[in-house]
């Protein structure tokens, strides 16, 4: 992860928050008053947050002690104290929701994430996520996403071509859109091509491109079609594939299955920060 985008981002979330001042902690607590809170995981899962602990605290108070008991993709279990914080009590209370918030949400795609890998049940086929992510919030929740076991497809429209429908739409056909792309990229940048009929895939596999995505393909059609794919091409399976239906996907052969529901409806991991008292 950018430490240094990580840090921009977390100044701004505090901003948002706090705004002028924290009314509340500052009204009651002097500036020098100190005390620990502890992060307590509510339910079962994978935990991920490491860096927003280690970051987001220390922009409050550089003095604080944190001290974590796990790592980054470490299952945490229902009622385990993971992480502990000593500092400003002000400090403290000025913070805990904006780093809770994203421990949580982190957490809960990570789990998801392991979850669907576990439906899967398969050692060729690998778990990536889209672009179906929060604004503003996508390299967090992609690190979720390795966090929990799986891969990162692209991580926007600039690292990767990816010709859609209706970019062959206007284009007129998969082989303009292809030459067309390949014209203007570099040489490291990979095409990959959507296809929905066996025609499109004759013709992407004819354009040469280099990853081809079977889109809103039953895993009987995958099946029948993944034999015709040269080796060099790699696969992706995408579209209509939840948790509930992903282990129909789990011999189809396709090299990556593509999932939204990784990080667009996911839900966070119930995690609570309590203070420490004694």
């Amino acid at each position: 992860m950018n430490k240094l985008k990580l840090r921009l981002q977390l100044e701004q979330f505090f901003i948002e928050d706090i705004g002028d001042r924290d009314l509340s902690s500052e009204s009651i607590f002097g500036e020098e008053e100190m005390g620990e809170i502890v992060f307590i995981a509510k339910a079962n899962g994978i935990f991920c947050g490491e860096d927003v602990i280690r970051t987001g605290f220390p922009l409050l108070d550089p003095d604080c002690v944190i001290d974590l008991s796990v790592k980054e993709g470490d299952r945490i279990e229902k009622g385990q104290t993971f992480a502990s914080v000593k500092g400003k009590v002000s400090s403290l209370l000025k913070g805990e929701r904006v780093v809770l918030n994203l421990v949580q949400r982190m957490s809960g795609i990570a789990t998801q994430t392991n979850e669907a890998i576990r439906l899967l049940n398969s050692e060729h086929t690998k778990v990536t996520d889209t672009r179906k992510t929060t604004p503003g919030l996508r390299m967090l929740e992609k690190h979720a996403v390795r966090c929990g076991g799986g891969t990162n497809h692209r991580f926007g429209l600039y690292d990767a071509v990816m010709i859609k429908d209706n970019h062959i739409s206007f284009a007129g056909s998969i082989s303009k859109a292809v030459e067309k792309a390949r014209s203007q990229i570099g040489h490291m940048v990979k095409i990959e091509v959507e296809v929905e009929t066996k025609e499109q895939l004759l013709e992407a596999i004819s354009a040469k491109a280099d990853v081809i995505m079977f889109d809103n393909r039953t895993p009987e059609e995958i099946k029948a079609w993944i034999g015709l794919v040269p080796e060099e091409i790699r696969t992706e399976a995408s579209g209509g594939i939840s948790l509930e239906n992903l282990s129909d996907y789990s011999d189809t052969g396709v090299d990556v299955i593509s999932l939204g529901a990784l990080t667009h409806t996911v839900k966070a991991l119930d995690i609570s920060v309590k203070v420490k008292i004694g």
